[in-house]
């Protein structure tokens, strides 16, 4: 992969204007997107020390090493420890906005997000129910038997749950589909994290997976969708009621029919 070159500042220069010392990290990722999304820099391009990027800045190497972290959980770049961090080598057409929204999300972009998300679920659902194998079928039982051993771990839970949805994802296999959703949780993933606080919560999200499971193992296309629909209405509701009561006011989300008609 390329490396960056000795000095970054004569290949930046100019490019990256001083900010603020006390910017928040939102602002600095929304500059180093800006840059990186340009086209200048090659896949795979080391990017240059935290401590040189909070220099060309103008700003503390704090608000750099959280920028970064931010756009690593994106997708943008990857940091590999005792090497460095890098520009990925791939980004969806889609990404420039899509991120936007990431850098937003303590605004209303937030219900948009997850409206798009259901509706996305609920497609791959639906999708997968046609074909789903024995091995994706498998893994969703393993996902679901670690939320069922984990209601009480609620970190544990969470993550068990993010890779049930990934792997239903997987088993749509339309692979763009799952690159979209797989962005839309990152952006949601702060949220996500806190939407199961409760037991009884846990207890709900399990019996909800449990019916898209059932749907999918029988390969029934229209329970799936109904079940992935009810899921998402209720696992909407528990997130949105962690958020800000702006966001929180209208519990029930509209999920569009994205379903393919002729199928």
């Amino acid at each position: 992969m390329p490396a960056y070159p000795t000095n970054p500042a004569d290949e930046l220069g100019g490019r990256l204007s001083a900010i603020p010392a006390n910017t928040p990290a939102g602002a600095v990722a929304s500059q180093l997107l800006a840059y990186f999304t340009s086209g200048d820099l090659a896949p795979g391009t080391r990017l240059p020390p935290e401590r040189q990027l909070a220099q060309m800045l103008g700003t503390g190497r704090s608000a750099v090493r959280e920028a970064l972290a931010a756009l690593e959980i994106l997708g943008v770049v990857h940091i590999r420890p005792g090497s460095g961090t890098y520009l990925r080598a791939s980004a969806s057409e889609l990404l420039p906005q899509t991120l936007s929204w990431g850098l937003m999300l303590g605004e209303q972009k937030v219900e948009d997000l997850v409206q798009i998300r259901a509706a996305l679920e609920v497609l791959a659902a639906e999708t997968a129910a046609h074909r789903a194998g024995p091995d994706n079928l498998i893994a969703l039982q393993e996902h679901l038997t670690q939320m069922r051993e984990h209601q009480n771990d609620y970190a544990a839970f969470v993550e068990a749950d993010m890779l049930f949805h990934q792997e239903m994802a997987t088993a749509s296999g339309n692979h763009t589909l799952s690159g979209v959703l797989q962005s839309v949780r990152a952006l949601l993933r702060i949220w996500v994290d806190r939407s199961i606080s409760e037991e009884a919560e846990a207890r709900d999200a399990i019996a909800e997976h449990e019916q898209v499971l059932q749907a999918l193992t029988a390969h029934d296309p229209a329970a799936a969708r109904s079940a992935m629909t009810s899921h998402m209405h209720t696992a909407n509701k528990r997130l949105l009621d962690k958020d800000e009561p702006s966001v929180a006011a209208d519990n029930h989300i509209h999920i569009p029919d994205l379903s393919a008609k002729d199928d």
